[in-house]
């Protein structure tokens, strides 16, 4: 396939959505790149994940589908992204379920979202992996690691509370912002760790008279 938006210099970013709760991951990556002026979304909805969307979201898949620039089907083998000749910027499966983790690290990509990756990863371009899945036991840990080895980024969204989020919304803002960085994707969508912080920890040690040092430096070492 051949992309008008990609001759004009825009960065091709797949996205898979598979069945993992947390649908809302996925839903807001595709909002965030959308509004991103060099950025061309290719998009794979799973099977399952449209199950779960509709058990998590109001939305249905054609509404998620119409947020990217192109959509592929899962079953599709032979899609343009199932190619390395296909170049994309980077791939980001939000969220990510143990059965498309363990398709990839043991090679089993009869379905595009794995295949895709599978591809990316051989033509070493960056994977990153919004696993959603707790606990764990060891086959999944086996997983992981075996995609980790192969250059794919195992990342669980795992909230912050430095930025004091206030709602859902806040707490998936500042995962999929720290997703887009490691695809180096430009995006502001939550507050970082810096000034905003800093000035949140002057303003509880200023109200525990006598606390300032212990808390500043227990906050600052993350012990």
């Amino acid at each position: 396939m051949t992309s008008r938006a990609h001759a004009s210099g825009k960065k091709r970013v797949v996205v898979g959505i598979s069945g993992a709760s947390g649908s809302a991951y996925g839903i807001r990556l595709l909002e965030i790149l959308r509004a991103t002026p060099d950025v061309e979304t290719h998009l794979v909805v799973s099977r399952s994940a449209r199950q779960t969307l509709q058990l998590e979201t109001s939305l249905t898949a054609a509404d998620v589908e119409a947020m990217a620039d192109v959509v592929h089907s899962s079953v599709d083998i032979g899609a343009s992204i199932s190619s390395g000749s296909f170049r994309i910027h980077g791939m980001v499966v939000a969220p990510c379920s143990i059965k498309t983790m363990s398709n990839l690290a043991w090679g089993n990509t009869g379905e595009l979202i794995a295949r895709a990756a599978d591809v990316a990863l051989k033509e070493r371009r960056r994977v990153v992996l919004m696993l959603r899945e707790t606990p764990l036991h060891v086959g999944h840990i086996e997983s992981m690691l075996r995609v980790s080895q192969a250059g794919a980024i195992v990342f669980p969204p795992v909230p912050a509370f430095y930025n004091r989020p206030q709602t859902v919304a806040d707490i998936v803002d500042h995962s999929v912002m720290r997703c887009l960085d490691l695809i180096d994707i430009e995006c502001e969508a939550a507050p970082r760790w810096g000034e905003t912080s800093r000035a949140l920890l002057a303003a509880t040690t200023t109200t525990v008279p006598g606390a300032q040092a212990h808390s500043a430096q227990g906050a600052m070492t993350h012990d």
